[in-house]
């Protein structure tokens, strides 16, 4: 993989990874339609850590009141009912299953699960999900509202962005707004549940990589700029989507992923494009 296409997989990276239509899915979606090799896991994964870093600056204030709230909270009991504390416990529960799932079927991710029918069968059901829930939902709890039930139920669905075509953010949005909260506050949650799950799967293999346990099959520098780009991106689109949402639905990435997954669909059929 040249540096060009390094660049465009680092704005796909950024533009797709917070917006409920599939980071991962368009990693291998583009590819394929340019006639480019897949980039594989590892690359996706290490790309992903610019993103993350993102939301860890877009969101640093939060963070810090969080972590230190919560850890606090462990030593002072008076602490533990405050929304900072009981987020940092949800933050935690709601990883839990995608680290176990995350392990348990690594090879399937990596291998089996990268495949073009899977990912436009998912993006048109989850995109139908998205819709349901944007419109079913009462959407109207706030985050301090969210409750540790809430904060398992949705890292459950977070689970689901295993596999290439569902989206992290889709999933994890969609509960949200299955369980009342609004839109700024699903995609908020969403947004930093996101942090420990993605950073420590990039870290992950970004050791396996340096370790050359992993091969990521592109030149190093490649995946340092695809990465920077990334974080560019991704902070830009964070910002962007909390605004649109707040006097939006998410209609129009329901009808994009309609529209992307059965043109994925078509393509694959008619033998176009392929994994």
């Amino acid at each position: 993989m040249d540096l060009i296409q390094s660049i465009v997989l680092g704005l796909l990276q950024g533009l797709t990874e917070f917006l409920p239509i599939s980071s991962s899915g368009h990693i291998l979606i583009v590819p394929a339609i340019l006639g480019w090799e897949d980039p594989g896991a590892a690359f996706t994964a290490v790309i992903q850590l610019g993103t993350e870093a993102a939301v860890l600056i877009y969101f640093r204030r939060d963070l810090w009141q969080i972590a230190t709230t919560w850890l606090d909270s462990l030593r002072n009991p008076a602490r533990r009912s405050e929304l900072n504390a009981r987020m940092g416990w949800y933050l935690i529960a709601a990883t839990i299953p995608i680290g176990i799932l995350g392990l348990v079927f690594e090879e399937q991710i990596e291998n089996a699960a990268r495949n073009l029918w899977l990912v436009g069968s998912t993006l048109i059901l989850f995109g139908i999900v998205l819709g349901i829930a944007d419109n079913v939902g009462s959407r109207r709890r706030d985050v301090g509202e969210l409750s540790f039930r809430d904060g398992v139920l949705i890292g459950f669905a977070q689970s689901l962005a295993l596999i290439p075509g569902v989206s992290r953010s889709g999933a994890t949005i969609s509960a949200g707004l299955f369980l009342g909260l609004n839109r700024p506050a699903a995609a908020r949650f969403s947004f930093l549940l996101a942090i420990p799950a993605v950073v420590a799967s990039g870290l992950f293999q970004l050791y396996g990589i340096l370790s050359g346990e992993e091969a990521v099959g592109e030149p190093i520098g490649n995946v340092i700029v695809a990465t920077l780009i990334a974080f560019v991106v991704g902070y830009a689109v964070i910002a962007w989507l909390l605004r649109y949402v707040s006097n939006n639905s998410y209609a129009i990435f329901v009808g994009y992923r309609l529209l992307l997954g059965s043109g994925v669909l078509v393509l694959t059929a008619a033998g176009l494009i392929s994994t």
